[in-house]
């Protein structure tokens, strides 16, 4: 739906020979098998409610995220107002971190028969925070990741996306730099994009993202210090630790 080539590496599956919008079918093929899975193995179990109404959820707070992403940001209208860090972290939250982070670990604490609402909270804002870090990453790394190692041509630039990098460039840059950026910012020209990224590095943006990484994992160490009970602090650490300075 935003028009990406790739994913992962292999070219996306609606970009297929015969595929194309039959893609969307297959999606709601692949989405109903997740519950067909949950009752085939689980339905006999204590957690099973629980479990389903987990994946209900996550589900549709997905679909708010990547709603809120298509119309912060639609491919035909460039408006640099709506990059604001708000709309931002309201889009990385619901679009990743919850069907990324928090719903593996609290499906796990449903089935180990921890169910508490402190629990879950507790836990919830650890993983928010992790799921935040790995989209800012993602954005950095659409830019000025190696595409090879990434698996992923980035289009942040060209589809007109609310990324990290365009936020804080909006917080940082001139009346002229932001100008430079109203001309060039949602347009396919190789040029133009060009012109886009010379204005992030001139602001200093992978500095920037640098810093944001080494302030946001002291942070995390800080939550997972404070409510990782009664869960293992290691669980936390060791999701922590797989994206910490990640390329990929």
């Amino acid at each position: 739906m935003d028009s990406s080539l790739t994913r992962r590496g292999q070219i996306c599956w609606y970009q297929k020979p015969g595929i194309g919008l039959d893609a969307v079918n297959d999606a709601m093929l692949l989405e109903a098998c997740i519950y067909r899975l949950l009752k085939l193995y689980c339905r006999e179990q204590p957690y099973y409610l629980n479990l389903m109404e987990l994946f209900l959820q996550t589900s549709y707070q997905t679909e708010i995220g990547q709603t809120l992403d298509l119309i912060t940001a639609p491919q035909s209208n460039v408006d640099l107002g709506r990059f604001t860090e708000k709309r931002y972290k309201s889009i990385v939250k619901y679009k990743t971190a919850f069907y990324s982070f928090y719903l593996p670990v609290a499906a796990a604490m449903y089935m180990a028969g921890i169910d508490g609402e402190k629990e879950h909270a507790n836990a919830k804002k650890i993983l928010l925070e992790i799921g935040e870090l790995f989209q800012i990453q993602d954005d950095y790394l659409d830019l000025f990741g190696d595409s090879s190692v990434t698996g992923k041509i980035g289009t942040d630039i060209q589809d007109n996306k609310c990324s990290c990098l365009v936020v804080q460039c909006l917080q940082r840059a001139s009346p002229e730099q932001r100008q430079i950026l109203q001309e060039n910012y949602g347009q396919k020209e190789a040029e133009k994009v060009a012109r886009v990224k010379a204005l992030y590095e001139e602001l200093n943006l992978q500095a920037v993202f640098m810093q944001y990484e080494e302030d946001s994992y002291s942070r995390l160490l800080g939550l997972i210090e404070q409510y990782s009970s009664p869960l293992p602090q290691a669980i936390f650490l060791r999701l922590a630790q797989k994206i910490y300075k990640r390329k990929k």
